[in-house]
């Protein structure tokens, strides 16, 4: 028996296993607990390891590769059209280990404990921002239910809020401003846990020399640079910069039907997070570019000239992940290019 390729199933407990040969038969299906797969995978010889990129698969990914293991990863999306008949946990073993097979595959690149970790820090601090705007979309409309309107802004908010709660002359019941007052100290707490978050990233992106590259491309800060970089690494998986742009979902959907192309909108593929902080970073440096004396601030103009500015934000935004490719895979340093004479 010569296992050239497995396919593990992963599962909250259990996993399934489908081992291939060279021709491609199954010659082993096994269904081991989470932590017996280690042990299964520590008796074959130097093989490859396929799995569904998902939750907790880096780390089992990790553990197999130190082992002399070569793991292969692979979006879901790309291992459903391999499954064969009625699903089950076996046929999609087998469906990962044939898909791992395919020269064309795309594979997702395995991450390490220290990406993984600034992801985590991302995730936490994206929930933080979240619970602060649901916190202050409450103040407001109960403040509005008392007959107080205010304008947008944290700062105006907190403006009103000081009026109401901080005067002698309070126009509030006093249940109100007792729950109002809870409130703001819980926003209090919020705006200083974001903080020091923000303060953990821009260390990270001093001291990183990829984050600090990209630090120095317009509309991407140390928000953005440091969750590239946890997210793409080396940019190594991804060919051209492009394919960068597809895998952020930053390209027009095609709809291509007898030779005649159709572009659509953008495709919102890939992480939404990631996606979002491209964007947001391009619409505040858009107005600064488009005044620029530089290559992309002459192309800019010309965008803005025959499209809404909301495209011509989503089209920065997909240069910006270009720029970002071209950084992290050959580690260059940005540098605008001057706007081409006459």
């Amino acid at each position: 028996m010569s296992i050239v390729i497995v396919g593990i199933d992963l599962g909250k407990n259990s996993c399934s296993i489908v081992g291939l040969d060279s021709l491609g038969t199954v010659v082993v299906r096994r269904r081991l607990r989470r932590d017996s797969v280690i042990a299964f995978a520590s008796k074959l010889p130097a093989c490859i390891m396929a799995m569904e990129a998902c939750c907790g698969v880096h780390h089992m990914g990790r553990s197999l590769a130190a082992l002399g293991h070569e793991v292969r990863l692979m979006s879901p999306e790309y291992v459903r059209p391999y499954v064969k008949a009625q699903k089950n946990d076996d046929r999609d073993a087998e469906a990962i280990a044939e898909a791992a097979t395919r020269p064309t595959m795309r594979f997702v690149e395995l991450k390490s404990e220290e990406q993984l970790d600034v992801q985590t820090l991302h995730r936490v601090r994206d929930r933080l921002v979240c619970e602060r705007t649901s916190l202050t979309n409450q103040i407001r409309s109960l403040l509005l239910e008392r007959g107080h309107v205010v304008a947008q802004g944290h700062a105006r908010l907190r403006h009103l809020l000081a009026d109401l709660l901080d005067t002698a002359t309070c126009s509030l019941s006093a249940r109100m401003a007792f729950l109002l007052g809870d409130m703001r100290t819980r926003w209090d707490e919020l705006d200083r846990r974001i903080a020091a978050f923000d303060a953990e990233f821009s260390a990270m992106a001093r001291t990183d020399e990829r984050a600090r590259r990209l630090t120095s491309i317009p509309g991407i800060g140390a928000l953005n640079a440091t969750a590239l970089v946890a997210a793409v690494g080396n940019a190594a998986t991804f060919t051209k910069g492009r394919d960068l742009a597809a895998w952020l979902g930053l390209v027009p959907r095609q709809a291509t039907t007898g030779g005649k192309p159709k572009l659509l909108g953008i495709t919102k593929r890939g992480s939404r997070y990631l996606r979002k902080m491209l964007i947001q970073g391009a619409r505040s440096a858009m107005p600064t570019l488009a005044k620029a004396n530089t290559a992309i601030g002459a192309w800019l103009r010309a965008l803005l000239v025959r499209t809404h500015p909301n495209i011509a934000v989503v089209a920065l935004a997909a240069k910006m992940a270009r720029t970002v490719w071209a950084l992290l895979r050959h580690g260059r340093n940005y540098e605008a290019v001057p706007q081409a004479a006459g």
